[in-house]
C-alpha cells in the first residue's frame, strides 16, 4: 500500500491562542468494492464550517457526501481498478498526487489525469479507473455539498451503480 498521511489539526487554547489539537498519521483502507483504498481526514456539518465545532471531522459519520457539509480524503485506486459510475450532489475538487487515473464520463468519453493536475467535478455521471497495473493513484478529494444539476427545470439524481 500507500504510504500514511499525515493530519495536522489546529484550534485554540482557552485563551483564545491558536495551538496544534493533533498530529497523527492515517492509513488508507481497502474498501468493500476492493477497487480503492480510503481515509476521510475530516468532515465539516455544515457550509459554511463552523470553527466553534471541536468534533474531530475524521470521526463523523459521512457518506461518499455529507449532506449539509463538506468531506475531505484520501483515496488510493488500486492498479488496474476501476470504481462504479456514479453521481453526487456535490462538487468536487480531486488533487492527484501520485500516479494516473482516467475519468470517464458517461458517454464513454475519457481524459487522463496525471500527479500535480486537478479535477473539478461538477454532478456529472463518471467513474474512475487507474490505467496502471502496477501503480497505485493516490487522489486527494474535498466534496462539498452542492445543490443538484438540473436540466429543463428537473434534477439530475444521485446515483451508484452496483
Amino acid at each position: 500500500m500507500n504510504l500514511p498521511i499525515r493530519r495536522i489539526v489546529t484550534g485554540h487554547n482557552l485563551e483564545g491562542t491558536a495551538v496544534f489539537t493533533s498530529d497523527e498519521e492515517f492509513e488508507t483502507v481497502v474498501i468493500p468494492t476492493g477497487d480503492a483504498a480510503m481515509t476521510t481526514l475530516w468532515t465539516t456539518a455544515t457550509v459554511p464550517a463552523d470553527c466553534n465545532d471541536e468534533t474531530d471531522g475524521a470521526k463523523r459519520d459521512a457518506g461518499t457526501t455529507l449532506k449539509g457539509g463538506s468531506v475531505i480524503r484520501i483515496v488510493d485506486m488500486l492498479p488496474g481498478a476501476s470504481s462504479p459510475l456514479h453521481r453526487t450532489d456535490s462538487i468536487d475538487y480531486g488533487i492527484i498526487i501520485s500516479g494516473e487515473i482516467e475519468l470517464e464520463l458517461e458517454n464513454n468519453v475519457s481524459k487522463r489525469i496525471g500527479a500535480g493536475e486537478i479535477i473539478i467535478q461538477r454532478g456529472t455521471l463518471h467513474k474512475w479507473k487507474n490505467p496502471s497495473e502496477t501503480e497505485i493513484c493516490r487522489i486527494v478529494f474535498v466534496l462539498i455539498e452542492a445543490k443538484p444539476y438540473e436540466m429543463n427545470g428537473i434534477s439530475l439524481p444521485e446515483y451508484m451503480q452496483h
